[in-house]
């Protein structure tokens, strides 16, 4: 079969842009147990975040968590507002969001773990809610 030169061209650049998609999370779930969770946040070598958005968090929130919504950091804000000397565990409603915003984070040099964990398992687990 032969393909011309514009056929080879549109085929490679198919082939790039499915290698260069970068709306998949390559982050993974943190291994660390949700104990070790608790005893890092509670020693201060660690900090909690909430990615979800705000009306999710006005609907209830961990006491121990700060906001800092995907949607802003996907606009390039918040993220100079955390500790790069600390780790970092995220958490979302379900467990997905938090590996996006990992991405996000890791990229720009933060130790990120992102918990598979969301919001109502932690407090299952004992996480205290924000009174």
């Amino acid at each position: 079969m032969y393909v011309n030169r514009r056929q080879f061209l549109a085929v490679l650049l198919v082939g790039c842009a499915l290698l260069l998609r970068v709306d998949l999370p390559a982050a993974e779930h943190t291994k660390d147990s949700l104990d070790d969770v608790r005893k890092n946040v509670t020693d201060k070598k660690a900090v909690l975040i909430d990615v979800r958005e705000q009306s999710e968090w006005d609907d209830g929130h961990l006491d121990s968590a700060t906001l800092v919504p995907l949607s802003a950091l996907k606009k390039g804000e918040q993220a100079d507002s955390l500790p790069k000397d600390r780790i970092i565990y995220a958490h979302c409603a379900s467990g997905k969001r938090c590996l996006t915003a990992a991405d996000i984070l890791k990229k720009q040099g933060y130790d990120v773990r992102p918990l598979k964990a969301g919001y109502m398992d932690l407090l299952k687990a004992g996480f205290p809610q924000a009174k």
